[in-house]
């Protein structure tokens, strides 16, 4: 007998899945609206060219030793510099404890891991629908998890009401885990207004914000503008915790770059607070990668990179944009009856459809077009070139 022989073969990841079938198909307009990662108008992957002149810099210079388990602690400090203001009191009074992470799927799992350890009791409520990862996340830390409404199907936007009336209705102190800018996969964020509202009601029920910000500046372009929802907690009192990644707005994919921060009441807490998170790295990690540190550091810390980098993270949004709106126009002048409104009211890489499990079936066996079975697609697969195609095979999957 196999020591091995009873074990199961795991599910196909519902995202990684459509890449495998993606290469697989021969055809030769095959169209991958699946993952989300970024492509240029002629559908390839795009380096930024202040990476590159941050990696020229960088070059040379610096040996193979390991970061501390807490990471670059300069990158670590332009990370909370970029989400809670440049001239945050939080950040120059050391009050944030922050240590560098894998990412933004890295960032969740230590918060996470932290949250059974030091938040006893106290649920996770997510939002309807998510990420598919973060149920993941949550249930492999051993956390307890629950879900509040988000979208609205019938309107393709945000359930606002019903958000609100679910956070009331939580228990007192739960953890809500909150999309800061660009929601996925659904596209829709709260207005600033009504974030104002949504934070309103946590404070009176004791609720912990943990936002996930995987796409700060990839959102509207704008770095401040992306970054509202984190600030008006702030502003209102809250100590928020938050997990940043620099895969989408520096392009950084492959170098797993991200930062998990922590607010806590003074410097003295949020030092040991830190040594706890540090304490659940070394365990899992032991220490995170330099390369991308370096890269995300040199550039956030380098006026001029900074300013390139400004331009061309706005330059990637408003290809995005583009790309919504002649999807909308050409899905209009198909014929379709359908509203599609919600294909440039919504933002971010990724647009909600509305499409059903079946069409999106017919999409890629019919079209060779794939995409995940929420009928979400990565707005980035869609260039000038293909987004006639895509609308008329929407329209055809969708009459």
């Amino acid at each position: 007998m196999s020591r091995f022989g009873d074990v199961p073969e795991a599910p196909k990841d519902p995202i990684l899945g459509i890449s495998e079938m993606f290469n697989a198909d021969a055809h030769a307009e095959k169209m991958n609206l699946g993952v989300g990662a970024y492509r240029d108008d002629n559908g390839k992957p795009v380096v930024l060219n202040c990476v590159r002149e941050a990696e020229k810099r960088i070059a040379g210079n610096f040996n193979m030793e390991y970061l501390p388990t807490n990471g670059s602690k300069d990158f670590v400090q332009q990370s909370l510099k970029l989400a809670f203001g440049e001239n945050s009191a939080h950040v120059a009074d050391g009050s944030i404890a922050a240590v560098q992470s894998l990412s933004g799927t890295g960032s969740c799992r230590l918060m996470a891991e932290f949250q059974r350890r030091f938040m006893p009791g106290c649920k996770v409520y997510i939002t309807v629908p998510t990420w598919s990862n973060h149920h993941n996340i949550w249930r492999d830390a051993g956390c307890e998890q629950d879900t509040f409404r988000y979208y609205k199907e019938s309107t393709r936007g945000l359930d606002f009401e019903g958000m609100v009336e679910d956070i009331q209705n939580a228990p007192d102190g739960s953890m809500f885990l909150l999309h800061a800018c660009a929601h996925n996969p659904t596209g829709v964020d709260p207005s600033a207004e009504q974030w104002r509202e949504i934070s309103k009601v946590m404070k009176a029920k004791n609720h912990f914000a943990f936002f996930d910000m995987a796409y700060q500046g990839f959102a509207s372009g704008d770095c401040e503008r992306d970054a509202q929802a984190i600030r008006i907690f702030v502003e209102d009192g809250h100590k928020v915790a938050l997990a940043q990644s620099f895969a989408k707005n520096m392009g950084l994919y492959g170098q797993r770059i991200g930062t998990v921060s922590v607010m806590c009441k003074d410097k003295e807490e949020a030092n040991r607070v830190e040594s706890q998170l540090k304490v659940i790295a070394r365990a899992m990690y032991s220490n995170p990668p330099m390369h991308g540190a370096l890269i995300a550091s040199t550039i956030l810390g380098d006026a001029a990179l900074k300013a390139q980098w400004y331009e061309e993270v706005k330059g990637m949004a408003d290809r995005i944009i583009k790309m919504r709106t002649l999807l909308r126009k050409n899905l209009e002048e198909s014929g379709s009856t359908l509203p599609w409104q919600h294909v440039t009211d919504q933002i971010g890489m990724f647009c909600f459809s509305g499409m059903t499990g079946e069409q999106v079936d017919k999409l890629r066996t019919d079209h060779h077009i794939y995409m995940t079975r929420n009928g979400r697609i990565s707005m980035a697969g869609v260039t000038s070139s293909n987004v006639g195609r895509l609308a008329a095979a929407m329209h055809e999957v969708t009459k």
